[in-house]
């Protein structure tokens, strides 16, 4: 697949770097350009994304980095076989505890919330850190859901971290996962609070908590270029209105 010229490699992340000093020069810089597709494309173009994962896999999949990187844009797909199976490689590789989320997620994407809520609640959730617990919270309460227990899934979601006043960079997603919940389950002015909340901690647009709240509130939007070509419609040819 084509790379374009100013990616060079260089922009990947130290670490992913230093796994891949264990490849030939040339390979090595392959590979690094390949990943720095995934990385560009997996939000805005995520086949784009596969596409050049699938590259980097066949350049060096015994690298930890690129099995990683396969895992996420498989995930991106909704390929979760697939995704769970390079997210497995990875972890073999590093010993790390880090993608146990993604692979509880993956999981319920494979139609079994029970085996993600029996990952939820092993030994490898505690070498987590706070940001990767949060994570593992928001998986389980949404296996919960997936299982119709609501009432579960709200008390899941029932934390110190949701309960704290500071905006962390899961604090938006985690408010959201919460309203959602309580408006799933019938409890509109509680879900109403908690999406007005999500809405001060989601200072980048991650959710959709503001066209919720104001979905509750009554609060219709019209779009601008419906406006012009309606008033279009009432005007005749030469500018004056039918």
């Amino acid at each position: 697949m084509p790379i374009p010229e100013d990616v060079t490699g260089d922009e990947i992340d130290k670490d992913v770097r230093q796994e891949l000093q264990s490849l030939p020069k040339t390979l090595a810089e392959d590979v690094a350009r390949n990943l720095v597709m995934v990385a560009r494309l997996i939000d805005e173009d995520p086949e784009g994304a596969y596409g050049y994962s699938k590259v980097a896999l066949r350049l060096a999949s015994r690298v930890a980095a690129v099995r990683e990187a396969a895992g996420f844009a498989a995930y991106a797909n909704q390929k979760y076989s697939e995704a769970l199976a390079e997210f497995r490689a990875a972890r073999r590789m590093t010993g790390g505890a880090e993608l146990w989320p993604l692979m509880a997620d993956c999981e319920r994407g494979l139609g079994r919330p029970e085996k993600a809520l029996d990952m939820a609640g092993t030994p490898e959730v505690q070498k987590l850190d706070k940001a990767g617990q949060v994570e593992m919270r928001l998986v389980a309460a949404g296996a919960r859901r997936d299982m119709d227990q609501l009432d579960a899934a709200i008390v899941t979601l029932q934390s110190p971290e949701l309960a704290s006043s500071s905006v962390q960079p899961w604090t938006a997603r985690l408010r959201y996962a919460y309203a959602d919940a309580l408006f799933a389950a019938g409890r509109r002015d509680e879900a109403r609070e908690w999406f007005a909340k999500a809405v001060e901690a989601d200072k980048d647009g991650s959710t959709d908590a503001s066209d919720r709240l104001a979905e509750l509130d009554g609060v219709e939007f019209v779009d601008a270029f419906d406006e012009d070509e309606d008033e279009a419609e009432n005007e005749g040819d030469d500018g004056r209105e039918k």
